[in-house]
């Protein structure tokens, strides 16, 4: 991915200081001083996409993430922000969820958020022992960490006396 040239990369980084700070309002005002040449760029988009998920834009959300997605396939976290936002619009649900990110498990086989972000939909969709699978995946080295964190998902409440158990 190309770095941002300024003066839009200082208008990025000031969009994600307020972002930081809880100013989404400061934030989007910041974003739309991109010019339109970079409105575009996958930095611009992943920001923006973050800046709809804070708000919990979801419908808004998805549409960057497409875009995302689209212009960068290699990055992880553009099929981590679609399956995301598709997840929770009513075009999309768990299932499309699932469906969409699953190819992902191949294309990132060394990141741990697809798999655990795959438990956690199998979790939900009551494929209890896909979840399991996909959780010890996910926890692979870092076992200590994505334990805690799974214990605090309410996704993964069905499978927190296992995970409690984990040694």
């Amino acid at each position: 991915m190309n770095p941002l040239p300024p003066p839009d990369c200082f208008f990025l980084s000031a969009a994600e200081g307020w972002l930081g700070l809880g100013d989404p309002t400061a934030a989007a005002a910041e974003l739309e001083q991109v010019g339109e040449a970079h409105r575009h760029h996958p930095a611009v988009l992943d920001l923006r996409w973050t800046l709809y998920a804070c708000q919990k834009d979801w419908t808004g959300a998805l549409r960057v993430a497409r875009e995302f997605r689209a212009s960068v396939p290699g990055e992880v976290a553009s099929w981590l922000h679609y399956a995301y936002a598709l997840r929770r619009t009513a075009e999309g649900g768990l299932q499309a969820a699932w469906e969409e990110l699953l190819p992902a498990l191949e294309k990132f086989p060394q990141d741990s958020t697809v798999p655990y972000n795959l438990a956690c939909y199998a979790c939900q969709l009551g494929r209890l022992g896909e979840a399991r699978g996909l959780l010890a995946r996910a926890a692979g080295q870092n076992r200590e960490f994505i334990q805690q964190m799974a214990l605090r998902d309410a996704d993964l409440e069905p499978l927190w006396t296992e995970i409690r158990g984990w040694k």
